[in-house]
């Protein structure tokens, strides 16, 4: 479904699009870098809302949250794009393609969160939230208004604009963050981004709701012990209690890299764990 998108002015002939730091500028006809927004006769519009390509009961610490609510399921839903290019993306057939999708409407949605057995609330995952950013900040006001006991969760990457994300957390419980590097060159080179947003976002986030942070440790890219000394201070300082989650890479997409080896793995949670309270090793096993 086409509805306009929020977070955007016109430029001269052109739409600037201020929901993520990418702050595109679009000519009519193109869309920007996520590839869910689209100018159209000086309206910039989301074509993903209430599109859903991904839905499954999955637990909670799939996503991965260990210290919300565990033990519990959540219901996991995503649409398509991005606003990364991630050469590892172990979603990219939804992340970085328009794919198959089928419209839910924000009432039907709450119905299905509400009928489903054994089931917490609902996750944003899959794809980028919060390049779907319209049907999630419905879906998340609408579903806390009516049904407050549900819990609301987001898996994002952090790159969004200070202004959406205050307007979205009063309503979301839970945040699993990428920290994907301490290097800027790195976000820039293997992700089309930047980090300091995505810090800004942990900082915020971090005021208002449960957050958690997932760093995957890509073999010969940022699988040294310097950069988890820097990613484990920068959480340290906001909150040392934050879990840390080191994931173990494995080729993807379009990065062939060898995966992470093990004992890297567990060189990096000794290190961690000098500065942090819970810090998890993910696909190591």
């Amino acid at each position: 479904m086409k509805i306009e998108g929020k977070f955007y002015e016109k430029y001269k002939d052109k739409i600037h699009c201020y929901l993520c730091p990418h702050h595109c500028i679009i000519e009519d006809g193109s869309y920007g870098k996520c590839k869910a927004r689209i100018h159209e006769g000086g309206v910039l519009y989301s074509i993903n809302y209430g599109e859903v390509t991904s839905i499954a009961l999955d637990p909670i610490e799939k996503k991965p949250l260990h210290y919300y609510k565990p033990g519990s399921y959540i219901l996991s839903i995503g649409s398509f794009g991005c606003n990364f290019t991630c050469s590892f993306c172990q979603n990219y057939q939804i992340s970085q393609y328009k794919h198959q999708s089928t419209y839910v409407s924000k009432e039907n949605m709450v119905e299905t969160i509400l009928g489903t057995k054994n089931n917490i609330g609902i996750a944003f995952t899959y794809n980028e939230p919060s390049i779907w950013y319209e049907y999630v900040y419905d879906m998340a006001k609408h579903l806390k208004e009516t049904h407050p006991a549900s819990s609301v969760v987001l898996v994002t990457n952090g790159f969004i604009n200070e202004e959406p994300l205050r307007e979205l957390l009063p309503y979301i419980d839970a945040m699993n963050i990428d920290l994907k590097s301490f290097n800027n060159d790195y976000y820039k080179e293997l992700c089309g981004g930047r980090i300091q947003p995505v810090l800004k976002s942990i900082e915020l986030a971090a005021t208002s709701c449960h957050v958690e942070i997932t760093t995957l440790l890509v073999s010969g890219e940022n699988d040294n012990m310097e950069e988890i000394k820097k990613i484990s201070e920068f959480i340290s300082s906001i909150n040392s209690d934050i879990p840390l989650h080191i994931t173990r890479y494995f080729p993807n997409y379009r990065l062939n890299n060898p995966p992470t080896d093990k004992r890297i793995m567990y060189e990096a949670e000794k290190i961690a764990k000098k500065y942090l309270s819970h810090v998890k090793l993910g696909n190591i096993y």
